[in-house]
């Protein structure tokens, strides 16, 4: 099973990277898979921890994939080269302690060092569900066909329509937006 989140990495330097990330989880266990290059995977090599955020805000995943410069606050944890969202529901400190190797994604094997809950899940919301799936769609813009993304975010628009929130919508402007860009940017491809 994969479990949509957000990592939260520091480089050696310090500088606080953000990113959604589907993981597996099983027994204090964590394995994140990113590609390479990623920035998430150089900080992990770097200086060995990540955090893991379980946040309900739709707009951190939507932000990081649509490339947004909207700032979420971060804080400390008890491990001095991490960080975790502010305003996140739950977080756990991460190790890494086995990386087994591969060219394209290479499995990061982590365990839980610390684990900590902040705020109630308040129960699913439909619309979060759509935000989070166009955000895996917008992710894979240039691997998937345009007819296949348009047609998820057609079906997925009923789930925004009935239930959506303020973040909600605002993390799916954002998305569409990523999608509308991509479109207008192949288009002026095609043309020249």
């Amino acid at each position: 099973m994969i479990y949509e989140t957000i990592v939260t990495t520091t480089s050696a330097q310090g500088e606080v990277h953000i990113a959604p990330f589907g993981i597996q989880w099983w027994d204090g266990k964590v394995t994140i898979s990113p590609y390479r290059p990623s920035t998430t995977l150089r900080n992990i090599l770097e200086t060995g921890y990540a955090v893991l955020n379980l946040t309900d805000d739709v707009r951190v995943f939507a932000a990081a994939i649509a490339k947004r410069k909207e700032q979420f606050a971060t804080m400390p944890v008890s491990i001095p080269q991490a960080v975790r969202l502010q305003d996140c529901l739950a977080h756990h400190v991460l190790q890494l302690e086995q990386i087994e190797e591969d060219e394209v994604r290479p499995q990061l094997s982590m365990t839980v060092l610390d684990s900590a809950v902040h705020g109630a899940f308040m129960g699913f919301n439909r619309a979060q569900a759509a935000v989070i799936e166009l955000a895996v769609l917008v992710s894979r813009l240039h691997r998937l066909p345009m007819e296949k993304i348009t047609q998820e975010m057609q079906y997925l628009q009923i789930a925004i329509d009935k239930t959506a929130g303020e973040r909600e919508l605002e993390a799916w402007q954002w998305l569409v937006d990523r999608v509308n860009n991509h479109l207008a940017s192949q288009s002026g491809i095609q043309q020249a």
